[in-house]
């Protein structure tokens, strides 16, 4: 049976990095009506920042060299260890589950909102693989950051979720989907692009629901 781990970072209830992560996720259960659907929402529930167990927890799976995903528990050692790792077994228990991850997330200041971050440090081991599972990210950003664009340098959004996966995961194939000039909308310097942010939208809601609906 086919998982879907559907972890969505916007601080807005209606968003349109949730706007594309759904129109996924809506293709992906129409195309496995027995599949598991899991949603992770950090803005109803926001994951804590690791503390100085957590770290103890990582340098002992380090320390003793282990890989396998289902020793980390050994590392549980003091009250302190127990407590973190009681934050962290079930994120990243379900994101062990997940034949697919999705991500939706709004860029934040040129990279990806603290909430996200936050989960990422929770679940992420040293040597740690994922190989095999398929990962999405669904964003959207403010402004037009794609390949040519004069703010394309500043993009550390797509950038450092392409190095982190491939770095920490081993998934080297992450599939991209982006809602861009989304300020369009709202900022006057901006409004004579909208018909561009309309397109932006319109193509990736179509690739979304394509890719969602796609088997694999």
């Amino acid at each position: 049976m086919s998982v879907l781990l559907h972890v969505a970072a916007s601080t807005r209830r209606d968003s349109h990095s949730r706007e594309l992560g759904d129109a996924f996720a809506d293709a992906w259960r129409a195309a496995h009506p027995d599949g598991t659907y899991v949603l992770r929402d950090l803005r109803t529930d926001p994951v804590p920042q690791i503390d100085e167990a957590w770290t103890e927890l990582c340098d002992h799976v380090l320390r003793h060299g282990i890989t396998d995903i289902d020793r980390y528990e050994e590392a549980v050692r003091t009250p302190a260890r127990a407590r973190a790792w009681e934050v962290l077994r079930p994120l990243l228990a379900e994101l062990v589950a997940a034949d697919v991850v999705l991500i939706s997330t709004p860029m934040y200041n040129f990279s990806v909102p603290a909430s996200l971050k936050a989960w990422i440090d929770q679940v992420t081991f040293p040597r740690m693989s994922l190989a095999g599972r398929r990962f999405v990210i669904a964003s959207a950003r403010g402004g037009a950051y794609g390949p040519g664009t004069p703010r394309e340098p500043y993009d550390h959004q797509e950038r450092y979720l392409r190095d982190f996966l491939s770095g920490h995961f081993a998934i080297d194939d992450p599939v991209f989907l982006a809602t861009e000039l989304v300020n369009s909308r709202i900022d006057p310097a901006l409004a004579a692009r909208r018909a561009q942010h309309d397109e932006s939208r319109a193509t990736a809601l179509a690739a979304a629901r394509e890719l969602g609906g796609a088997p694999r």
